[in-house]
Protein backbone atom coordinates (compact mmCIF):
# COMPACT_ATOMS: atom_id res chain seq x y z
CA UNK A 1 0.00 0.00 0.00
CA UNK A 2 0.85 3.10 -0.53
CA UNK A 3 1.92 5.97 2.32
CA UNK A 4 -1.09 6.53 4.10
CA UNK A 5 -3.13 9.37 3.46
CA UNK A 6 -5.67 9.39 6.74
CA UNK A 7 -4.32 8.24 9.63
CA UNK A 8 -7.00 7.73 12.57
CA UNK A 9 -5.70 6.85 16.52
CA UNK A 10 -7.91 6.46 19.29
CA UNK A 11 -11.00 8.22 17.73
CA UNK A 12 -13.47 8.23 20.27
CA UNK A 13 -17.11 10.23 19.94
CA UNK A 14 -18.83 11.03 22.61
CA UNK A 15 -22.60 13.36 22.41
CA UNK A 16 -23.92 14.57 25.25
CA UNK A 17 -27.73 14.44 25.07
CA UNK A 18 -29.33 16.03 28.64
CA UNK A 19 -27.91 14.66 31.30
CA UNK A 20 -26.89 11.05 29.19
CA UNK A 21 -24.09 10.48 27.21
CA UNK A 22 -24.28 8.28 23.64
CA UNK A 23 -21.16 7.27 22.18
CA UNK A 24 -21.08 6.91 18.39
CA UNK A 25 -17.59 5.07 18.36
CA UNK A 26 -14.78 4.51 21.22
CA UNK A 27 -10.73 3.99 20.40
CA UNK A 28 -10.97 3.71 16.78
CA UNK A 29 -8.24 3.18 14.67
CA UNK A 30 -7.77 3.58 11.02
CA UNK A 31 -5.36 3.95 8.10
CA UNK A 32 -6.63 4.48 4.90
CA UNK A 33 -3.91 4.82 1.61
CA UNK A 34 -3.23 7.39 -1.28
CA UNK A 35 -5.05 6.41 -4.31
CA UNK A 36 -7.63 3.91 -2.44
CA UNK A 37 -11.22 3.34 -2.70
CA UNK A 38 -12.74 2.68 0.84
CA UNK A 39 -16.75 1.64 1.22
CA UNK A 40 -17.28 2.53 4.51
CA UNK A 41 -20.33 0.36 5.72
CA UNK A 42 -22.59 0.15 8.92
CA UNK A 43 -26.16 0.41 9.58
CA UNK A 44 -28.09 3.42 10.46
CA UNK A 45 -26.03 5.51 13.04
CA UNK A 46 -23.09 3.04 13.47
CA UNK A 47 -20.79 6.52 13.01
CA UNK A 48 -20.19 6.71 9.15
CA UNK A 49 -21.17 10.41 8.79
CA UNK A 50 -19.67 11.13 11.88
CA UNK A 51 -16.07 9.84 11.27
CA UNK A 52 -16.52 11.89 7.73
CA UNK A 53 -17.31 14.68 9.36
CA UNK A 54 -14.19 14.44 11.75
CA UNK A 55 -11.83 13.40 8.64
CA UNK A 56 -12.85 16.74 7.27
CA UNK A 57 -12.31 18.68 10.01
CA UNK A 58 -16.56 19.34 10.18
CA UNK A 59 -16.27 17.86 13.56
CA UNK A 60 -13.73 17.28 16.36
CA UNK A 61 -13.18 14.03 17.82
CA UNK A 62 -13.84 13.87 21.81
CA UNK A 63 -10.75 12.05 21.88
CA UNK A 64 -7.78 10.72 19.81
CA UNK A 65 -6.19 12.23 16.57
CA UNK A 66 -7.05 12.32 13.44
CA UNK A 67 -4.03 13.26 10.26
CA UNK A 68 -4.95 14.07 6.80
CA UNK A 69 -1.76 14.64 4.13
CA UNK A 70 0.57 15.05 7.38
CA UNK A 71 -2.09 17.96 8.76
CA UNK A 72 -3.26 17.14 12.18
CA UNK A 73 -6.58 18.24 12.46
CA UNK A 74 -7.38 18.52 15.62
CA UNK A 75 -4.58 20.77 16.60
CA UNK A 76 -6.17 23.31 13.58
CA UNK A 77 -8.16 26.09 14.66
CA UNK A 78 -11.60 26.43 12.70
CA UNK A 79 -10.56 28.69 10.86
CA UNK A 80 -7.25 26.71 9.44
CA UNK A 81 -9.63 23.72 9.51
CA UNK A 82 -12.17 25.30 6.85
CA UNK A 83 -9.22 26.49 4.54
CA UNK A 84 -7.44 22.98 5.16
CA UNK A 85 -10.75 21.45 3.67
CA UNK A 86 -11.55 23.94 1.23
CA UNK A 87 -8.09 23.23 -0.66
CA UNK A 88 -7.37 19.54 0.32
CA UNK A 89 -11.21 17.77 0.26
CA UNK A 90 -13.81 17.23 -2.02
CA UNK A 91 -17.39 16.42 -1.21
CA UNK A 92 -20.34 14.62 -2.36
CA UNK A 93 -22.93 14.86 -0.96
CA UNK A 94 -26.77 12.44 -1.22
CA UNK A 95 -28.81 15.51 -2.10
CA UNK A 96 -25.97 16.82 -4.03
CA UNK A 97 -25.85 20.48 -2.45
CA UNK A 98 -25.52 22.73 -5.83
CA UNK A 99 -26.17 25.84 -5.31
CA UNK A 100 -29.79 26.64 -7.14
CA UNK A 101 -28.76 30.31 -8.05
CA UNK A 102 -26.03 29.46 -10.13
CA UNK A 103 -25.58 27.87 -13.01
CA UNK A 104 -23.69 24.09 -13.65
CA UNK A 105 -20.55 26.23 -14.64
CA UNK A 106 -20.56 29.08 -12.10
CA UNK A 107 -21.64 25.83 -9.55
CA UNK A 108 -18.41 24.33 -10.89
CA UNK A 109 -16.44 27.00 -10.51
CA UNK A 110 -16.92 27.92 -6.90
CA UNK A 111 -14.28 25.98 -5.45
CA UNK A 112 -11.71 27.72 -7.37
CA UNK A 113 -12.67 30.95 -6.43
CA UNK A 114 -12.64 30.21 -2.98
CA UNK A 115 -9.43 28.99 -3.58
CA UNK A 116 -8.82 31.74 -5.73
CA UNK A 117 -6.69 29.81 -8.63
CA UNK A 118 -9.25 30.87 -10.86
CA UNK A 119 -7.13 31.17 -13.85
CA UNK A 120 -7.51 30.41 -17.37
CA UNK A 121 -5.69 26.87 -17.05
CA UNK A 122 -8.32 25.70 -13.74
CA UNK A 123 -11.49 26.99 -16.19
CA UNK A 124 -10.36 24.60 -19.00
CA UNK A 125 -9.61 21.99 -16.39
CA UNK A 126 -13.45 22.78 -15.44
CA UNK A 127 -14.67 22.67 -18.92
CA UNK A 128 -12.68 19.26 -19.12
CA UNK A 129 -14.53 17.73 -16.13
CA UNK A 130 -17.56 18.59 -17.82
CA UNK A 131 -16.87 16.88 -20.61
CA UNK A 132 -15.97 13.88 -18.92
CA UNK A 133 -19.15 13.99 -17.07
CA UNK A 134 -20.95 14.33 -20.10
CA UNK A 135 -22.52 17.68 -19.26
CA UNK A 136 -20.41 20.01 -21.66
CA UNK A 137 -23.91 21.69 -23.40
CA UNK A 138 -25.04 22.42 -20.05
CA UNK A 139 -23.32 25.04 -18.48
CA UNK A 140 -25.32 27.65 -18.47
CA UNK A 141 -28.35 25.27 -17.15
CA UNK A 142 -29.85 25.54 -13.41
CA UNK A 143 -29.36 22.76 -11.13
CA UNK A 144 -33.63 23.15 -11.02
CA UNK A 145 -33.22 22.12 -14.70
CA UNK A 146 -31.23 18.81 -14.41
CA UNK A 147 -32.44 15.28 -13.38
CA UNK A 148 -31.16 13.72 -9.82
CA UNK A 149 -28.44 11.98 -12.14
CA UNK A 150 -27.00 15.02 -13.99
CA UNK A 151 -26.98 17.02 -10.58
CA UNK A 152 -24.98 13.99 -8.84
CA UNK A 153 -22.22 14.42 -12.37
CA UNK A 154 -21.93 17.92 -12.01
CA UNK A 155 -21.84 17.55 -7.72
CA UNK A 156 -18.59 14.82 -8.88
CA UNK A 157 -17.34 17.25 -11.04
CA UNK A 158 -17.47 20.30 -8.51
CA UNK A 159 -15.72 17.61 -6.06
CA UNK A 160 -12.51 16.95 -8.11
CA UNK A 161 -12.30 20.64 -9.63
CA UNK A 162 -9.49 21.99 -7.23
CA UNK A 163 -7.72 18.88 -7.43
CA UNK A 164 -7.89 17.36 -3.82
CA UNK A 165 -6.33 14.79 -2.26
CA UNK A 166 -8.89 13.19 -0.47
CA UNK A 167 -12.86 12.92 -1.83
CA UNK A 168 -15.27 11.97 1.15
CA UNK A 169 -18.60 10.79 -0.27
CA UNK A 170 -21.67 10.17 1.84
CA UNK A 171 -24.52 8.16 0.37
CA UNK A 172 -23.97 9.88 -2.87
CA UNK A 173 -26.57 6.98 -4.58
CA UNK A 174 -29.18 7.37 -1.99
CA UNK A 175 -31.49 9.81 -3.48
CA UNK A 176 -30.81 8.07 -7.10
CA UNK A 177 -32.91 5.32 -8.46
CA UNK A 178 -31.09 2.33 -9.02
CA UNK A 179 -29.73 2.26 -12.35
CA UNK A 180 -28.50 5.78 -12.20
CA UNK A 181 -27.15 4.85 -8.97
CA UNK A 182 -24.94 2.80 -10.55
CA UNK A 183 -24.25 4.78 -13.70
CA UNK A 184 -22.82 7.99 -10.61
CA UNK A 185 -21.09 5.30 -8.94
CA UNK A 186 -18.84 3.33 -12.08
CA UNK A 187 -18.49 7.40 -13.08
CA UNK A 188 -17.13 8.70 -9.62
CA UNK A 189 -14.94 5.27 -9.46
CA UNK A 190 -13.45 6.16 -12.65
CA UNK A 191 -12.91 9.77 -12.08
CA UNK A 192 -11.40 8.81 -9.07
CA UNK A 193 -8.60 6.50 -10.34
CA UNK A 194 -8.15 8.85 -13.71
CA UNK A 195 -7.53 11.47 -10.57
CA UNK A 196 -5.43 9.95 -7.77
CA UNK A 197 -7.56 11.14 -5.13
CA UNK A 198 -7.99 9.14 -1.95
CA UNK A 199 -11.92 8.21 -1.99
CA UNK A 200 -13.62 7.32 1.26
CA UNK A 201 -17.61 6.65 0.42
CA UNK A 202 -20.11 5.98 3.57
CA UNK A 203 -22.44 3.50 1.51
CA UNK A 204 -25.21 1.24 1.82
CA UNK A 205 -25.08 0.18 -2.06
CA UNK A 206 -23.01 -3.12 -2.85
CA UNK A 207 -22.09 -1.81 -5.97
CA UNK A 208 -20.07 0.56 -4.20
CA UNK A 209 -18.57 -1.88 -2.38
CA UNK A 210 -17.81 -4.14 -5.17
CA UNK A 211 -16.12 -1.31 -6.88
CA UNK A 212 -14.02 -0.57 -3.78
CA UNK A 213 -10.59 -1.68 -2.84
CA UNK A 214 -11.05 -2.54 0.55
CA UNK A 215 -14.42 -2.34 2.99
CA UNK A 216 -14.19 -0.75 6.37
CA UNK A 217 -17.20 -2.13 8.34
CA UNK A 218 -18.53 -0.94 11.59
CA UNK A 219 -19.19 -3.29 14.12
CA UNK A 220 -19.87 -2.65 17.56
CA UNK A 221 -18.14 1.00 17.46
CA UNK A 222 -15.25 -0.54 15.59
CA UNK A 223 -14.02 -0.78 12.46
CA UNK A 224 -12.84 -3.95 10.37
CA UNK A 225 -11.26 -3.80 7.42
CA UNK A 226 -11.36 -6.25 4.51
CA UNK A 227 -9.78 -6.14 1.06
CA UNK A 228 -12.50 -6.49 -1.85
CA UNK A 229 -11.73 -9.82 -3.66
CA UNK A 230 -13.13 -8.11 -7.05
CA UNK A 231 -10.10 -5.50 -6.76
CA UNK A 232 -6.32 -5.93 -6.42
CA UNK A 233 -5.26 -5.04 -2.95
CA UNK A 234 -2.47 -1.99 -3.39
Amino acid sequence: MNTSLVQARGLTKIYREGEQQRVVFRDLDAEIGRNEFIALLGRSGSGKSTLLNIISGIDLATAGEVHVDGASLGSLSETARTLFRRQHIGFVFQFFNLIPTLTVEENLLLPLELNGRLDAAARTFAQDLLEEVGLADRVASFPDRLSGGEQQRVAIARALVHKPSLVLADEPTGNLDTDTGREVLALLARMHRASGTTLIMATHSRDAVNLADRVLTFDNGRLCSSFNRHTDPR
